[in-house]
């Protein structure tokens, strides 16, 4: 096995998972996507990988012909994560797919006291593996080896028990490394419970954000940082709501 440095690139052709990269085999929805979407032929590259930093270049076919060797991408430090208060409609799942895109490690939604939706038991189960399909997706796309944890949804209270979480909330200073999870709190904002709660808090910009904007904007910020795109820093501009 050899260190992969970041991973595939479009050059290596589409990407998807699979449970052993040894016998390489596609799932039967992949593989329709791939032959009916995409339009692979036979002989054409693409990548597979195990969601767990490891992969390999392979080409299409009936059966899966690999061409090269099992490389490695290390797993991102610090680990970075959001957790984002559930909104309406189709968001929750557009806000998972921005985020696995942007290299969120770990996404955790949540009920916060505002939350208009609640998610109980019969439909948190199939909703939060529609949201790990979702990310599965997104990870294909934009060639991902890390799959992301994506968790059921949970309380506001356990999510700011996370190590180095810190509230979005406007005028906040710079979201940093140092609190690399950062919790967006739902459209009407947060409750004066929440707002009082023993956290720190972290601005995201300037100005008031929808809820999966604001989500998307920290996982922006946080990626940036972690790839030395954008170093934050305290004496950095002050940030906006977060949520």
């Amino acid at each position: 096995m050899t260190d992969a440095g970041p991973g595939p690139s479009g050059r290596d052709g589409p990407h998807a998972f699979v449970d052993d990269l040894h016998r390489p085999a596609l799932e039967d929805g992949d593989r329709h996507h791939l032959a009916r979407v995409v339009r692979l032929r036979p002989g054409d590259p693409l990548t597979v990988c195990d969601g767990a930093g490891r992969w390999r270049p392979c080409r299409f076919g009936p059966e899966l012909d690999p061409t090269g060797e099992i490389a490695a991408v290390p797993r991102p430090v610090p680990a970075i994560t959001v957790a984002f208060a559930l909104v309406k409609g189709d968001r929750p799942e557009q806000i998972t797919a921005k985020l696995t895109e942007l290299g969120i490690d770990v996404i955790r939604p949540f009920a916060a006291a505002r939350s208009v939706v609640r998610w109980e038991h019969a439909r948190a189960v199939p909703a939060t593996e529609r949201l790990r399909r979702v990310a599965r997706e997104a990870a294909m796309q934009c060639r991902r080896c890390w799959l992301p944890e994506v968790h059921p949804p949970g309380t506001f209270a356990a999510v700011a028990a996370l190590p180095g979480a810190v509230r979005a909330e406007r005028g906040g200073p710079p979201v940093t490394l140092l609190r690399p999870t950062v919790l967006v709190g739902p459209e009407g904002g947060w409750s004066p419970e929440e707002a009082a709660a023993d956290l720190p808090v972290a601005g995201l910009g300037t100005h008031v954000l929808r809820a999966e904007t604001a989500a998307i904007c920290a996982a922006a910020l946080l990626s940036a940082a972690r790839a030395g795109l954008a170093p934050t820093s305290p004496e950095g501009p002050s940030g906006t709501l977060g949520g």
